[in-house]
């Protein structure tokens, strides 16, 4: 074997087992929450920027040692609930991930800022406007990444998916209104340009902000041989309904290091009310 295609065949080894670990790290992660159920109560926690209020985070009860502990405050431990909807590709459904008060802060900060949204061209690496999708949206400067409220979720992100903060791009806030999608597509690049900033995306972390929407289902079109609703519709595949404070995380590469098909989603459409959202991309290396 020549010496590059050695060093090629142990850069992928490296990558395979390093998820693989990682996956399984996630799992005993996500298995031994599945096995807490506790009581919550609220403690105080302030936020920055003149949005700061009498917003809280919920705690488990009747465990002493947690009353004071700010990485369970963080980490909402005993709180958030992990549903595994899929393995292949890896789909778990957190709800109560957000608390009600975290997901009206970033509400608050994206609304002035908010402009259409954009897809990235596979040519250029850069966003273009698009008919696939039909949202307004906003990206979190990285200096409002520094505010503990935003801090504290992107900590959470970070436990819950097993990827390093740094790993994960700016996180942005979308909202659609009546009648706005979002075709199904992968969040895994196809362009050059992209992936020298840290590599492939590996994960997503979908967020749900607001509540009483109708239709706006995040939709897998090729996972299950079941039925599903979207947008008022019935389709195959699998859906999740837009719940204030609910998660999804889904993988968009498999434990072979390749891009993996089956994550494609989309955004069903909005029949009524408005979906807010927040999404949060990770990366296979530190993203620049």
């Amino acid at each position: 074997m020549a010496p590059a295609m050695k060093i090629v065949f142990g850069l992928l080894t490296f990558v395979t087992v390093g998820m693989i670990i990682g996956a399984l790290s996630q799992l005993a992660f996500i298995r031994k929450l599945e096995q807490d159920s506790y009581g919550t109560e609220s403690l105080p926690y302030r936020s920055l920027r003149g949005l700061e209020s009498n917003a809280h985070l919920q705690l488990p009860r009747g465990i002493p040692y947690w009353n004071n502990d700010k990485e369970a405050q963080i980490l909402r431990l005993g709180y958030v609930k992990p549903q595994v909807l899929s393995w292949s590709p890896r789909i778990i459904l957190l709800h109560n991930f957000l608390s009600p008060e975290e997901c009206d802060y970033l509400r608050a900060i994206a609304l002035p800022r908010l402009q259409i949204s954009t897809v990235v061209d596979t040519k250029t690496g850069k966003g273009i406007k698009s008919d696939v999708r039909t949202s307004s949206g906003m990206f979190l400067t990285p200096e409002e990444r520094k505010y503990p409220m935003v801090h504290a979720i992107e900590k959470r992100i970070s436990v819950y998916s097993q990827v390093p903060i740094e790993n994960g791009e700016l996180m942005q806030v979308l909202r659609y209104e009546k009648n706005q999608y979002y075709k199904p597509h992968h969040d895994y690049f196809a362009d050059t340009f992209n992936l020298k900033r840290g590599g492939q995306r590996i994960a997503t972390m979908l967020m749900y902000l607001s509540d009483n929407v109708e239709g706006g289902e995040t939709y897998f079109p090729n996972i299950g041989s079941g039925q599903c609703s979207c947008g008022g519709k019935t389709v195959e595949g699998l859906s999740v309904k837009p719940t204030k404070g609910n998660a999804v995380l889904f993988w968009s590469m498999g434990l072979d290091g390749q891009s993996d098909p089956l994550s494609v989603h989309g955004g069903c459409e909005v029949l009524a009310g408005e979906k807010w959202s927040a999404t949060k991309w990770m990366r296979q290396k530190a993203h620049q």
